[in-house]
């Protein structure tokens, strides 16, 4: 895999991970003012990843703007996308066809991409049975009324961690932004987790920072932020606390 050293940035943070239903995206779209929020993000020298639960065939036609993006981890971290060189590596096993018939006997609605298995409440308990009843290792994931289901060991963070690799850039380096359930485990492993205002309230309770605008306004206000330096120090925030697993963290 190609690894690219990280742009010049007059800011601390390298990298901005976002999430995109909930986040950058209303009701599936991305507006313009938050696109020229990422475009200004992208021009001062911020590398963007899209972290999704979206199956990528269904991303791409949904938001034509993908390369605007360094690279996209979709399926909830089950696939890596260079949308430079259109590359696509599939980071997790294939749905056991099992599981699929299973479903498709039961009626349950489901989409199948190259990992997961989505379909929306209240058929989390179809899905969880049977996985159950045929003895896999894998785990139901929740976004706000969608359910996926996935290899236990695929996150968006296992996801995120390829992608940042690929373009040289840690962990620490990166500022990620999400809203839902899903959301939890790559906002962790950043070095900034920021929370837009519609969040659910347990990820805001884990987030560095919590946008006043919601979405992509919320967004934008966060890298207007971030670009005029607010986050370098740490000290533009005003109420410390703990982030569980210790480390201690700055609340906006």
């Amino acid at each position: 895999m190609e690894v690219l050293a990280p742009q010049d940035s007059p800011v601390k943070y390298h990298a901005l991970a976002t999430d995109y239903d909930g986040t950058i995206a209303h009701d599936g779209l991305v507006d313009e003012p938050t696109m020229a929020g990422l475009r200004r993000a992208r021009g001062a020298g911020l590398r963007l990843v899209m972290v999704t639960g979206r199956e990528l065939t269904d991303l791409i036609h949904t938001f034509p703007h993908a390369s605007l993006f360094d690279r996209v981890v979709a399926e909830n971290g089950a696939v890596l996308y260079d949308p430079r060189s259109r590359a696509i590596e599939t980071l997790a096993a294939p749905p056991p066809p099992a599981l699929i018939e299973r479903l498709s006997r039961e009626a349950v609605p489901i989409s199948v991409g190259r990992s997961i298995v989505a379909t929306v409440e209240p058929y989390e308990h179809q899905v969880l049975a049977a996985i159950r009843d045929l003895g896999l290792e894998w785990h139901v994931i929740f976004n706000k009324g969608s359910v996926m289901a996935l290899p236990a060991e695929v996150t968006k963070a296992t996801g995120l961690v390829p992608a940042l690799g690929a373009l040289g850039i840690d962990p620490e380096q990166t500022a990620g932004v999400g809203d839902a359930e899903n959301d939890h485990t790559f906002l962790r492993m950043c070095g900034l987790a920021v929370a837009v205002d519609n969040a659910l309230p347990s990820l805001k309770d884990i987030a560095d920072v919590v946008t006043s605008g919601a979405r992509g306004a919320g967004v934008t206000e966060f890298i207007d932020r971030l670009l005029a330096g607010e986050f370098d120090d740490g000290e533009a925030a005003t109420d410390a606390e703990t982030r569980p697993g210790g480390s201690t963290t700055l609340k906006d």
